[in-house]
């Protein structure tokens, strides 16, 4: 279903990403609606596919998970049908949390985060790159993390125009 967005729809994306927890009386008057068509708005985004979900921001490191790293990937082989089997086998490492397909020198690009390096490198050495059709691994252990900013960037014109 497809849904033209106007101003307020993009208001309530802003604030959503911003804040999803917050509740609809709260959202309707951040973005100057009454908490009824606000509502219908907010479902209507998501039955359109717009807004797919809510999910809680958690400290890693708090929580004990003090390694982020990227590991650059290149397969042997990029024919669609071996992309698709490393991609489905991508869903299976819980330490990846991202994973983008990229053109240029390396085919993926992995998210990562461990408990410590030595829990990155035994999975980089016993899943990794023991992975069939991975020619090459490169990785980056992240030093500090400059931003995390979820979503997509929401202008001033989108949400006020």
């Amino acid at each position: 279903m497809a849904l033209a967005l106007d101003a307020t729809d993009w208001k309530i994306i802003k604030e959503l990403q911003a804040d999803g927890r917050m509740t609809n009386i709260a959202l309707a008057n951040r973005i100057g609606l009454s908490a009824p068509p606000c509502l219908r708005r907010v479902r209507a985004l998501e039955e359109a596919g717009l807004i797919t979900g809510y999910a809680a921001t958690v400290d890693e490191e708090a929580l004990g998970f003090r390694l982020t790293a990227f590991a650059m990937v290149r397969l042997h082989n990029q024919a669609e049908n071996d992309l698709r089997t490393f991609e489905n086998r991508v869903l299976g490492w819980p330490i990846v949390r991202e994973a983008h397909m990229l053109s240029g020198e390396s085919d993926f690009m992995l998210k990562c985060v461990a408990r410590d390096l030595p829990a990155f490198q035994e999975f980089v050495l016993t899943e990794l790159t023991a992975a069939p059709n991975v020619a090459s691994v490169k990785t980056y252990l992240t030093i500090r993390r400059a931003k995390r900013e979820p979503g997509i960037p929401v202008e001033p014109a989108s949400a006020s125009s």
